[in-house]
């Protein structure tokens, strides 16, 4: 490889890796924030060198986190582009990356923008209101009903083991929103009190089906229950296009160290620890996504991906996410 890829590129996706940057839509950005870095740090002098370096690159940040999907729809996103360039300067190729690596950005803040306008009309003045993890999306529909002048109470869960929920609490009330803080296993005492639980997803399936922090799926099935409304907030580049395929949305599994204290699981060695950071929510338990399309029931996820992945539903899309190899390691 001609250039070898930068430390701040290295740095951006040991942050993804290790949720330091945390949020499918963060994750995202950031990883397209990291190839127009990669782009812009480019040495080599061949057009053929710096396909393989970005790619290289592309495929780097894709191995941090194999179930947000928003990751490698960014990723390919840009890769996409690339692709289409005719050209013979390599000038070209470099700015058509950094080009598509800004417009997706900025794309990305516009779709949270919409689907806050739109999923804000679905809140009635009075509601009360769940919400789980630290959705950006689900975050922006709540704080924009607030603002609109509409008197809701919130609830948000801790959100265990890595309380990404003390995230959310903060940026509520920092917004004004006044919020209440609930352990995970408070929700279905809690539930017949609520109107409407609204989270956000890390990848929604071509059935419908949302991937999304553990513990979704438990609230869906007591909101089913009680008869409460769930929504879904989710930026359409969090669908999978590769679900389409029929390939199976990998689901993560984080280190023990998150869950127990180390040397207590050494004392006892017949204790086995399992950690998944996702569960998959059936479509039949979900009363719409809210997307900055528009609102849309979870069957017609479907049509979505058709609409805006038919180019990637290809070779193209199981190339991006393919295994890192180690020689592309700096």
């Amino acid at each position: 490889m001609e250039t070898m890829i930068s430390r701040e590129v290295v740095d951006i996706a040991r942050e993804i890796k290790e949720m330091k940057i945390r949020g499918a839509g963060r994750i995202a950005r950031a990883a397209a924030k990291a190839l127009k870095i990669a782009a812009e740090n480019y040495r080599g002098k061949t057009i053929e060198g710096y396909l393989r370096y970005i790619n290289a690159v592309a495929r780097l940040l894709i191995s941090t986190r194999p179930t947000a999907v928003s990751l490698p729809n960014a990723v390919t996103y840009i890769l996409s582009r690339i692709e289409r360039v005719e050209s013979t300067s390599l000038a070209d190729y470099i700015s058509v990356t950094v080009a598509a690596a800004e417009e997706f950005i900025e794309y990305s803040k516009n779709a949270v923008k919409n689907i806050a306008l739109i999923g804000s009309g679905r809140i009635s003045d009075g509601d009360s209101i769940l919400t789980h993890c630290n959705s950006s999306a689900a975050l922006s529909v709540i704080i924009e009903a607030w603002r609109s002048g509409k008197k809701i109470q919130v609830y948000a869960t801790e959100t265990r083991p890595k309380y990404q929920g003390h995230i959310t609490v903060r940026q509520l009330a920092e917004a004004g929103v006044k919020v209440t803080l609930i352990p995970d296993s408070a929700v279905r005492l809690l539930m017949k009190k609520l109107d409407k639980v609204i989270v956000g997803a890390d990848t929604v399936a071509a059935n419908g089906a949302v991937v999304n922090k553990i513990g979704t799926s438990q609230l869906a099935l007591a909101a089913k229950e009680a008869n409460v409304d769930f929504f879904v907030a989710a930026e359409t580049y969090k669908f999978s296009p590769a679900t389409v395929l029929g390939e199976l949305v990998e689901i993560e599994e984080r280190p023990a160290a998150e869950v127990i204290d180390l040397e207590f699981l050494r004392a006892h060695p017949n204790i086995k620890v399992r950690n998944p950071a996702f569960d998959v929510t059936p479509p039949e338990y979900i009363d719409a996504i809210i997307t900055e399309r528009g609102l849309i029931p979870p069957q017609a996820a479907y049509l979505v991906l058709v609409k805006e992945y038919g180019w990637a539903i290809t070779d193209h899309y199981l190339k991006a996410t393919s295994e890192i190899s180690d020689e592309i390691l700096p």
